[in-house]
């Protein structure tokens, strides 16, 4: 009996110190509306998931594309907060490299050192703040948003580029901007927990390291509860070439992403949430 037990424990250390990048996210299910991620529909064909973890806690998830070096979408709840915003230093999510590095997001530099891997084989999975480099008329842009978060830690977390994609600089400074901070104020009066994804269309063009897709769209749905069983969603999109976003019901942008993504139906959250 005493050996059973211990067998579990060892089991149960193992599973958790591999965690992070994952076949399926039911190691961070809290992300997620009633614990269930968007379908199929927007699963590329070399796909990553990730519970994004930063000093030994889960911050938010996302489903990563490793070919295309973006993320397809994050998930987080939306707990605003004023903490100071941390310095845009860059990490990258070492487990995309093998399930034996380590389990949490770390600075290019630091892996480097500490894990003796190359730069050359942490860019083989995943984007780098190299690729950045001379990028003109395009911002970082978070899919899960620093003004989300509620505190330093959860802020810091966002700044992986497994959360990034190249994003129209108007866009991002713009309209978007206005949506993470103004409208989402609005929309989210009378809600207790609001479930927020975020995600972004591929496009037919490279940033100039020629490793990192540029998005043709930016999205975001979410779907919040306001009582006992009552809930209340919304969806946004924007082309990532012009500075403007279009307010549409879930159901609307699900329909939208359908067309876009042409790989069925898209369903972003568990059916209770309203299309309308």
């Amino acid at each position: 009996m005493l050996l059973l037990l211990l067998l579990q424990v060892l089991a149960s250390c193992l599973w958790l110190g591999h965690s992070e990048v994952v076949t399926s996210f039911e190691s961070c299910p809290q992300f997620f509306f009633n614990g269930i991620p968007p379908n199929k529909a927007l699963q590329p064909n070399n796909p990553a998931w990730i519970c994004q973890r930063f000093n030994n806690q889960y911050y938010y998830a996302t489903l990563y594309n490793r070919d295309l070096r973006i993320p397809v979408y994050s998930a987080y709840r939306y707990d605003p907060g004023n903490v100071k915003k941390p310095g845009n230093i860059w990490m990258v999510e070492p487990q995309l490299i093998g399930p034996d590095y380590p389990n949490e997001m770390e600075k290019v530099s630091k892996l480097m050192n500490e894990s003796q891997v190359t730069l050359e084989e942490i860019s083989e999975s995943q984007a780098i703040p190299d690729d950045y480099k001379d990028v003109k008329g395009l911002n970082r842009g978070h899919l899960n948003p620093t003004s989300h978060q509620p505190t330093f830690n959860s802020k810091k977390a966002t700044f992986t580029l497994t959360n990034i994609v190249p994003q129209d600089e108007n866009l991002n400074n713009g309209a978007w901007n206005k949506y993470e901070v103004t409208t989402m104020i609005s929309e989210t009066k009378g809600c207790t927990t609001t479930y927020v994804v975020v995600g972004a269309v591929p496009g037919n063009n490279y940033i100039p390291s020629r490793r990192v897709n540029i998005p043709s769209y930016i999205w975001s749905s979410a779907c919040c509860e306001t009582g006992t069983s009552k809930r209340k969603s919304w969806g946004v999109i924007a082309e990532n070439d012009k500075n403007e976003v279009q307010l549409l019901t879930l159901g609307q942008l699900e329909k939208k992403l359908t067309d876009l993504y042409k790989r069925g139906d898209v369903l972003l959250f568990d059916p209770d949430c309203p299309r309308d």
